[in-house]
């Protein structure tokens, strides 16, 4: 997964200290069905996501990841959850801690396929048969679902 320049510029700084970053989550429904890619990194299926670029609002940054990574225009709904993870060390020894805006967002148009190299695959599939993925990922689809006008404040530390 390339790592963003912004990051590349603060780890020269900081080393493998623990950076806390802004990150998004995008579940993008289109009727009764939802898109997910395969993480490259993990193998895992998941919603899009991606890290916020300094000075872009969160709810571009959603769409953003989803033109880029899915190769999907989609528009932001509404704000779902609030969520912080607990923090990831990557095998380069660096640390960092997410505090994650999961939307959903509305499918416009596009053909679902991959668009860069941080997803194997990408797919839709029915809201009631989603494959095998991690339990923070499938609370974040849940959020996105729910009918209801505000945001989860999800206080739970993610793996």
């Amino acid at each position: 997964m390339p790592t963003p320049d912004f990051v590349l510029r603060l780890r020269e700084r900081v080393g493998h200290e623990p950076l806390w970053l802004v990150g998004t989550t995008a579940v993008v429904a289109d009727g009764d069905r939802l898109l997910l890619v395969r993480r490259a990194d993990s193998g895992d299926w998941s919603p899009v996501a991606g890290i916020v670029e300094p000075g872009e609002h969160t709810a571009d940054a959603a769409e953003r990841e989803v033109l880029e990574e899915a190769s999907v225009v989609a528009v932001v709904e509404r704000l779902a959850a609030v969520s912080v993870t607990q923090e990831y060390e990557y095998p380069n020894g660096d640390r960092t801690r997410y505090t994650d805006l999961t939307y959903r967002l509305r499918y416009v148009s596009g053909e679902a396929a991959v668009g860069d190299d941080e997803s194997t695959e990408v797919a839709w599939f029915p809201r009631d048969a989603l494959p095998p993925m991690p339990e923070r990922y499938l609370r974040r689809i849940r959020h996105a679902l729910e009918d209801r006008a505000d945001a989860v404040i999800d206080r739970r530390a993610e793996p």
